[in-house]
């Protein structure tokens, strides 16, 4: 069975950082790409971040880039956002979520419908 199980949400003042996992098991790590979407209240869910399992390529929203940082460890079957320099507008719920393939393709990463699996989500807050 699959399961995507984050961590790491919780609240923090603007100008700080968390940094997100998304505990991975029940599937062949090397054949997805992760992506990283987050929800805020009566928003529709927006695409962040994604890396490629396979490849550890990455690509990010322009409201986040620069911003945060994801990466991946293969040993703990665990991915990973580092968000930096948070700002009241990135409070939200943030989701993990896989779907199959190898290569981070930009014009894919958006589309919710793509993405196979997804976790239940950790809440970050960010106040000013």
């Amino acid at each position: 069975q699959v399961q995507l199980v984050e961590s790491g949400g919780g609240l923090v003042q603007a100008g700080g950082s968390l940094r997100l996992s998304c505990a991975v098991s029940g599937v062949t790590f090397g054949s997805y790409v992760m992506g990283w979407f987050r929800q805020a209240p009566e928003k529709e869910r927006e695409f962040v971040a994604a890396i490629s399992w396979s490849y550890g390529t990455t690509y990010y929203a322009d409201s986040v880039k620069g911003r945060f940082a994801s990466s991946r460890d293969n040993a703990k079957n665990t991915v990973y956002l580092q968000m930096n320099n948070l700002k009241p507008e990135d409070t939200a719920v943030y989701h993990c979520a896989a779907k199959s393939g190898h290569a981070v393709v930009p014009g894919t990463l958006a589309d919710v419908n793509r993405y196979d699996y997804w976790g239940q989500g950790t809440q970050v807050t960010v106040s000013s």
